[in-house]
């Protein structure tokens, strides 16, 4: 007797025989500009965690050639160890000029972080400041002419704030190797090398607490320019 196979619809017949319905131009539209914000937030977050990032001066400490509220941009692919004598650099004051560790709730930290990632805010524990002298060297201050001196050699500052002295705390330091000797450019406030000289590292920073190095100041427009040369 020849068998009967009742063939059941299932999800997938039943599917195959329906009509989908046409997606309407507002929502393809919304989906777009959500995926390209996305796409524009990915990139953002890969160039800036790895290529240029964007300080924000929160202090007068490297006036005049920085004043605060500027925005710099910073080039990282600028290791510590490239940085050179006369570079501005930004650097993780953590460990250093600030504690290792904050003691600010998580929720503010993450809020710090947020606002500085949109450059609202300036962080609170990275710095900029000026290279001054790098391992091997020794730098020194000051002269009878009231000079600093890197490895014996007056140094002639034109940087320096008008009316400052190249430093108000006299001192003698030889660099050692993965450390460099920073200084602000308006001696009188910045708080750099010197404020930590007897403390351990000696007022040294480690080179690798470098993020990059300062290019060009971006914004305000009418202070754009070059910081090289």
């Amino acid at each position: 007797m020849p068998q009967h196979t009742e063939h059941a619809e299932g999800p997938a017949a039943a599917g195959s025989s329906a009509v989908r319905r046409p997606v309407s131009p507002r929502t393809w539209w919304f989906r777009v500009v959500l995926a390209a914000l996305l796409t524009a937030l990915l990139v953002t977050a890969l160039v800036r965690g790895f290529l240029l990032d964007v300080y924000w001066v929160g202090s007068g400490s490297m006036e005049p050639t920085l004043e605060g509220g500027d925005r710099v941009l910073v080039d990282e692919t600028v290791s510590g160890e490239e940085a050179q004598r006369g570079d501005l650099v930004v650097f993780d004051g953590r460990g250093s000029l600030d504690p290792l560790h904050s003691s600010d709730p998580w929720y503010e930290q993450a809020a710090q972080s947020v606002g500085q990632w949109l450059g609202l805010t300036g962080s609170g524990t990275s710095y900029v400041k000026r290279v001054m002298a790098v391992p091997g060297d020794t730098v020194a201050c000051c002269t009878a002419e009231g000079l600093l001196t890197v490895n014996g050699q007056p140094q002639h500052e034109d940087y320096v704030y008008p009316g400052d002295a190249p430093s108000d705390i006299p001192f003698s330091v030889h660099v050692p190797q993965g450390r460099v000797w920073l200084m602000g450019d308006h001696r009188s406030v910045s708080v750099d090398s010197r404020s930590l000289l007897g403390a351990p590292g000696g007022g040294l920073i480690r080179q690798d607490r470098i993020v990059g190095t300062a290019e060009r100041v971006v914004w305000p427009l009418d202070r754009a320019r070059s910081l090289k040369g």
